[in-house]
């Protein structure tokens, strides 16, 4: 099915990438469960390892139009598409810019795999550009973002890195994940390569883990090896799944950052709240920036700091709708402490240096009712 160039992004969440079998009429792309393709009558060699199937050809494609991507590759987790594009990219000597404050996941695997294969990692406040000049060095190859960040909602000037990065010949890699297309389109602001993790508002319903790289074609081309080498890839009944679960993709999360906005400034005038990390508030530092470069919402992922007299796990333990868990941006609202999850595997002092407390919890907002969701969290409250 040809679509025409120019589609809004609901249009595209619903038709871009599927492949329809015109022998059959089906609406939907079909799966192909073979691991083994004949190749005589083909041009490109078909393996599923290669991410050249199909069914991963259409995730990629849908994703592609989204981000505007020339180019775009899958993988079995999101940090298997940092790890892939990353070492795809690196070699022993190379220098990287990394922001400050990251998704702890992110940071073990720098810390642990790429340091240890003699890339050097500078952590910079990159608030501060006089600061991000000093960090340079003449090994210097990539630069590295995450905005919002995870998990206290920090932002980063997307446009001003790509100048950045342009100005100093580096790559620029930036992780969109809690922002989704929908809000924000880092490459259509000069960014080389964005990230996701799938895992999250791609698959939507807290069930399929998986990750997407995209951008210049030439760069792709550099990761795919690897990729294929590292094997980091997803089958045809998965890549379905994820195809099936993309086309609800703008309904499910602007009605969770609707959910999100009222919440946050509920939340910013509760008595048991300190603060609250949201680029949508007023009372966020940066947002103006996020009004600049967030365009239709501001996503539906929050934190808050809870006051020293409120327990945040007996407050976790309290919830009747909203859920304790590990992950985010499923159709359920998710909550859980920081420093017993997503940055749990860096040190104490690291997370006091990102400025996360132990009074911090992270909060995925869902799809449900937001006076359910209110009066859940009052609830938990009463201690």
């Amino acid at each position: 099915m040809k679509l025409p160039k120019l589609i809004q992004t609901a249009t595209k969440c619903v038709h871009s990438g599927t492949q329809i079998d015109e022998n059959q009429g089906g609406v939907n792309t079909p799966i192909h469960t073979s691991t083994a393709f004949k190749y005589l009558e083909d041009y490109e060699m078909k393996y599923p390892r290669m991410a050249n199937t199909s069914n991963q050809i259409a995730v990629v494609d849908k994703i592609n139009a989204l981000e505007g991507a020339e180019k775009g590759l899958v993988f079995s987790s999101g940090l298997g598409a940092i790890a892939a594009g990353l070492m795809g990219l690196l070699e022993p000597g190379d220098h990287i810019l990394v922001q400050s404050d990251i998704y702890g996941g992110t940071a073990h695997f720098m810390h642990h795999q790429l340091e240890r294969i003699g890339v050097t990692i500078s952590f910079v406040d990159f608030s501060d550009y006089t600061e991000m000049e000093k960090a340079l060095t003449a090994k210097t190859k990539l630069i590295y973002i995450e905005t919002p960040s995870n998990p206290l909602m920090k932002l980063t000037d997307i446009a001003m890195v790509a100048d950045f990065a342009n100005k100093h010949q580096l790559i620029s890699f930036a992780d969109n994940t809690f922002a989704t297309p929908l809000f924000q389109q880092p490459l259509n602001l000069g960014i080389d390569m964005v990230m996701h993790s799938g895992t999250k508002y791609f698959s939507g319903h807290s069930d399929i883990i998986f990750g997407y790289l995209g951008g210049k074609t030439s760069l792709i081309n550099e990761i795919k090896t690897a990729q294929v080498d590292f094997g980091s890839t997803l089958d045809a009944r998965l890549c379905y799944e994820i195809e099936r679960s993309m086309k609800t993709l703008h309904l499910r999360v602007e009605r969770a950052a609707e959910n999100a906005m009222e919440l946050a400034v509920w939340l910013e005038n509760n008595s048991s709240v300190e603060k609250v990390y949201y680029p949508g508030l007023p009372s966020h530092p940066q947002y103006e920036l996020a009004k600049k470069q967030m365009n239709g919402g501001f996503g539906a992922m929050m934190s808050f700091r809870l006051k020293p007299n409120i327990d945040p796990i007996l407050f976790q333990k309290k919830l009747n709708i909203i859920c304790p868990a590990v992950s985010l941006g499923g159709v359920e609202s998710l909550i859980g402490s920081p420093y017993l999850t997503s940055h749990k595997s860096i040190s104490q002092e690291e997370r006091d240096h990102m400025g996360i407390s132990n009074q911090d919890v992270r909060f995925s907002v869902g799809i449900e009712a937001y006076e359910d969701l209110k009066k859940d969290i009052e609830q938990a409250l009463k201690q």
